[in-house]
């Protein structure tokens, strides 16, 4: 137990969010800030042990719906990049370039990857030869390096983060469109029913397409200073992709067709975030029961009760993983030590309830204590580790569809945005016309257009928020990190 984590968490989730967030990334020991490079991060164990599961869940989920696992190297030819301007431009202030190796020059710079769309997309062109090869459904669990110049943030805003990338090929727009709409399905499947972090993915406007798409849709999870967080991604990717990469295959009739590409990016190290952000409090983490670095911690009260420890652990440990703490620190120490980690449950072992066969167990998710007999401990456990992260989920979507807040107009929009919610209103158009009126708002109130919903099929009537034109789409304004 190190001495910086002794003091437990000082600053108010609510009052404080910064502070509060600063201080859980330092204290409950998820990354070292002190490496020598702005930007990059030294992960500590508590959070690769949660990733490692993250990971495993999502690739599962990936894998389970036909996506193959590559692994790319992580450096791209320039020439590579240039083939496709308009994805070049809209990533070329982020690029980390490597020009030389020792002391000779390279003939051509090389980028560490800041996404790999043209990497994949080379290969493609290899290996895809008929609609028989289609759909191509790849992935690779991989780093990516981005010279973000804006104010860096542990897990939320780094210039190295940790993700999976999958990068598809597809027959039609129908079908790539379908994909996108798969890719959103993982997205819930995961990150909200196992990680429990509520989201609403949006189609972004044109204005805020990713590099070199047609279209982008992306989740975002809520922060409690009002500010959202863009989680996964999904893309549908121009044709002029597939041109550049010459990514083509021949139809049912024999004849040369361009593919439709899609990418989908959901960044575990950003996730990871807005699961710390979403289930923490005042006393620190909570973990969900499926992604927790370790479930369970058995604290004997005195050294005398050491070896009933032990033959619990033997006992839970088929069920769940499970460590003891045998520290010299006071029993009160490392009951809050272990909240403030998140651990999901932790038994307490003293020597009067030892005498009557009995042990107290804590749960994290309803911060309660409940007192069980020795032989029933397993049952105790099953049964709260079905319960644990539905429980967090509750409490995390309640949370979410609260604040949201419908808006008429820009007076009401930034009342709103000040109070922490995301805005949502009638809005002109979210093609390129509408830019005028997401302008507007990011002047005056610092927000931005985050798009409109996919699942959303209200009908659309009266006039915009912003300039008092017809309607045509319901938008969701917000601030953003």
């Amino acid at each position: 137990m190190s001495k910086k984590s002794e003091e437990g968490i000082t600053a108010k989730k609510n009052e404080n969010f910064s502070e509060w967030f600063t201080q859980v990334v330092q204290k409950c020991e998820l990354a070292d800030l002190r490496y020598n490079i702005k930007g990059f991060l030294v992960f500590q164990p508590w959070s690769v042990l949660a990733m490692e599961k993250m990971y495993d869940y999502m690739e599962k989920n990936l894998q389970k719906k036909g996506h193959k696992p590559y692994w790319f190297p992580t450096l791209i030819p320039e020439s590579n990049l240039k083939k496709e301007s308009e994805h070049l431009s809209g990533f070329t202030p982020e690029v980390f370039w490597i020009s030389s190796s020792g002391k000779d020059k390279l003939d051509e710079p090389l980028a560490l990857r800041p996404t790999s769309e043209t990497a994949f997309y080379q290969m493609f062109s290899l290996w895809i030869r008929s609609y028989k090869d289609l759909p191509f459904k790849t992935y690779q669990r991989a780093n990516i390096f981005r010279y973000d110049t804006k104010a860096t943030r542990p897990f939320l805003r780094s210039r190295e983060f940790h993700w999976i990338e999958t990068h598809c090929a597809h027959e039609s727009e129908k079908n790539a469109l379908q994909q996108v709409k798969e890719d959103m399905k993982t997205t819930k499947e995961v990150m909200h029913d196992i990680f429990g972090v509520p989201f609403i993915f949006f189609e972004r406007p044109q204005w805020d397409k990713f590099p070199g798409a047609s279209r982008t849709f992306a989740a975002d999870a809520l922060n409690p200073d009002g500010k959202v967080i863009q989680q996964p991604s999904t893309h549908m990717i121009s044709q002029e992709f597939s041109k550049a990469f010459d990514v083509k295959f021949k139809d049912k009739d024999g004849k040369d067709k361009y593919s439709f590409m899609t990418c989908y990016g959901p960044a575990i190290s950003r996730i990871f975030a807005s699961v710390v952000i979403t289930h923490g409090d005042d006393k620190g983490l909570k973990f969900p029961w499926e992604i927790a670095p370790i479930q369970t911690v058995i604290v004997p009260i005195d050294a005398k009760l050491n070896k009933k420890a032990e033959k619990i652990k033997k006992e839970i440990e088929k069920i769940v993983n499970v460590e003891i703490d045998y520290s010299d620190k006071r029993p009160g120490e490392k009951f809050n030590y272990w909240e403030m980690k998140g651990i999901p449950i932790r038994i307490d072992l003293g020597l009067q309830d030892s005498k009557k066969g009995k042990v107290t167990i804590f749960r994290r998710d309803l911060d309660k204590k409940i007192v069980v007999s020795e032989k029933s401990i397993v049952k105790e456990i099953s049964k709260i580790s079905r319960e644990f992260t539905k429980n967090l989920i509750k409490k995390a979507d309640r949370v979410f569809d609260n604040r949201i807040k419908e808006v008429k107009d820009i007076k009401e929009m930034e009342k709103a945005i000040k109070e922490g919610l995301v805005a949502k209103c009638r809005f002109c158009s979210t093609q390129a016309d509408g830019i005028k009126c997401a302008e507007v708002i990011e002047k005056n109130i610092g927000a931005e257009v985050r798009g409109t919903r996919l699942d959303e099929k209200t009908k659309v009537s009266g006039k915009c928020a912003i300039c008092d034109k017809k309607a045509s789409v319901i938008v969701y304004i917000a601030k953003s990190y």
